[in-house]
């Protein structure tokens, strides 16, 4: 039964509860308070991140379910993409060369993004990104969750008095710009892409009543064909298969994991930089540095749990996000599977370890 169980919530840095119950201390209120990196907030569900590359399931799914794509759909990536007087960049300097969609998630090509937001429009991403779990708050039995933010023509227009530019929706399809989300909610968005259905997260376990059939409770359908979320299952299985997260695979059978990387940038690159080439992460402030991110789930051929793993400041997600959470996943797996502690009795995936970490120590 899909239970949508939060098994593990993490937020970094932490601190100690007891202050507060001993009397904390003026001196210990201003370090927690002054602390760039926030120890105060619950990160899992109240920090907001631009979720990068994590965010290319939602917009493949919106593009298919409106039919502007197929699976054989090619685009032609060269590096960049072309609008008006602007120029929209990969990742990939050189470009990807013809990709589908399939491969384009598992290279984690921008260009085919850019393109396929262009053709389906940001209204229609917002609305796939709502059903999946992003934009409002998931309603966790937990205080002070926060909403994250999936933007359309109206809220702009409405909040900046602006008109929604079509280059907002290129940086909107690779997950920049206005998105938001939370960790908790790309673990839920990783649950349901990996269920097809509407998984709720919960800590607490609800009070069993004998009159009624468990399975009545369970979440209902998506209502998104099965043979869109197949084909972007298939396309997130081959980021770790071989694609951007390969090297952070699962090497044991039967616990091996399917996910997407995630690098989400936090300040603006100019023209200038870009031509005498991009500063690297390591030789820029901790604060200036891109996040890393990575969703996850296992096993592939039954999945089970679900993770979302952000690491502030931390870099590239294939890098430094894909091994927190492999590692997670596998340990998740393996603990199940030894029986020495149960960690939960459904069968389905729930919504597994949601992480917002600390950057590099």
């Amino acid at each position: 039964m899909l239970t949508g169980d939060v098994l593990a919530l993490v937020s970094s840095p932490g601190y100690d509860p007891n202050a507060f119950s001993r009397g904390i201390t003026l001196n210990e209120w201003r370090q927690l308070t002054r602390n760039p990196k926030a120890p105060l907030i619950n990160k899992a569900i109240a920090g907001q991140y631009a979720p990068g590359s994590t965010f290319k399931p939602v917009v493949a799914l919106a593009a298919l379910e409106h039919g502007v794509v197929t699976p054989t759909t090619a685009v032609n990536c060269r590096g960049q993409i072309n609008l008006g007087t602007n120029v929209f960049h990969c990742w990939k300097r050189g470009g990807h060369g013809t990709v589908t969609l399939r491969s384009a998630l598992s290279q984690s090509c921008d260009v085919y993004f850019y393109e396929a937001a262009r053709r389906i429009g940001v209204d229609r991403i917002s609305e796939m990104g709502h059903r999946l779990g992003l934009g409002s708050p998931v309603g966790i039995d937990l205080p002070h969750e926060r909403s994250g933010l999936m933007p359309t023509q109206e809220w702009k227009e409405k909040v900046f008095k602006r008109p929604w530019a079509t280059g907002e929706t290129l940086v909107c399809g690779i997950g920049q710009g206005y998105v938001l989300a939370t960790p908790l909610q790309l673990a839920v968005m990783t649950a349901r892409i990996a269920s097809g259905c509407e998984v709720m997260p919960r800590v607490a376990l609800p009070v069993e009543d004998p009159g009624i059939d468990p399975a009545s409770n369970a979440p209902p359908p998506l209502n998104i064909p099965p043979q869109y979320l197949k084909l972007v299952r298939e396309g997130m299985t081959d980021v770790v298969a071989r694609g951007t997260a390969a090297r952070a695979a699962i090497r044991e059978a039967g616990f091996e994991m399917a996910g997407k990387t995630g690098t989400s940038q936090v300040r603006t690159i100019t023209k200038a930089e870009r031509s005498r080439g991009v500063i690297k992460n390591e030789n820029l402030p901790w604060e200036k540095r891109d996040h890393a991110l990575f969703i996850g789930y296992a096993p592939v051929n039954a999945p089970r749990y679900a993770v979302a793993v952000i690491v502030e400041h931390g870099g590239g997600g294939s890098k430094v996000a894909a091994p927190i959470a492999r590692d997670v996943l596998f340990a998740a797996q393996r603990l199940a599977r030894d029986r020495s502690y149960d960690i939960s009795a459904g069968t389905g995936p729930g919504t597994g370890a949601a992480q917002a970490k600390k950057g590099p120590a």
